[in-house]
């Protein structure tokens, strides 16, 4: 019953849509409506400017981190319910039930679970983002990148396929397809760049 409680209390935590909240009480509007539709830092950034944008990322991995910390601190000890109680966060953001089921891309939660899951596998992600984003001005590449090097590294250190390299590259999965859309404007050559027609994610 207590697994239950807390794995039902982690993707709750996760379904909190930070971006859509800040910016209908900065803006009064709907931030599905406009933009990119996407509830997530970059189209918060176009909507209402780089301070809101960045408080959402920082509330999304705040939110990533708490589920993480809630069986660290409910049921110690207890590492596949960490586990399950990340990917609990990831689906929540993702598929919120605060927004019949129709959330962000995954990205600032993600960087919340692993970086309390998996500091070192994580902070190998955060440079091949900050590499790839100053590479090509494009977040969208920097996060598939990231979230990329972050799996295959946990796949590579843990020796194969466990619960944390198993939720790791599930998660990768997970996150290309939220951003098969990102995907198919970068082959065509249309993705947006930072500093170029805005931001787009």
């Amino acid at each position: 019953m207590l697994r239950g409680i807390i794995l039902l209390a982690a993707y709750c935590v996760g379904s909190i849509p930070f971006g859509f909240l800040l910016v209908k009480w900065a803006k009064g509007v709907d931030v599905r409506t406009q933009g990119s539709g996407n509830i997530g830092m970059t189209n918060v950034w176009r909507v209402v400017g780089a301070g809101w944008g960045i408080a959402t990322l920082l509330l999304d991995i705040s939110k990533g981190a708490l589920a993480v910390w809630l069986p660290q601190h409910f049921a110690p000890l207890d590492s596949l319910l960490e586990v399950l109680c990340g990917l609990a966060g990831l689906l929540g953001n993702i598929f919120p039930i605060f927004l019949q089921f129709k959330g962000g891309k995954g990205i600032g939660v993600s960087v919340g679970v692993f970086f309390t899951l998996l500091p070192l596998e994580s902070a190998a992600g955060l440079v091949a983002f900050t590499l790839a984003v100053a590479a090509t001005r494009m977040i969208s590449v920097g996060s598939l990148l990231g979230v990329t090097t972050m799996a295959l590294l946990t796949i590579y250190l843990e020796k194969g396929l466990n619960w944390f390299s198993g939720l790791a590259l599930f998660a990768m999965i997970l996150i290309w397809w939220t951003h098969r859309q990102n995907i198919k404007r970068i082959l065509n050559g249309t993705e947006n760049k930072i500093g170029k027609k805005g931001l787009n994610r």
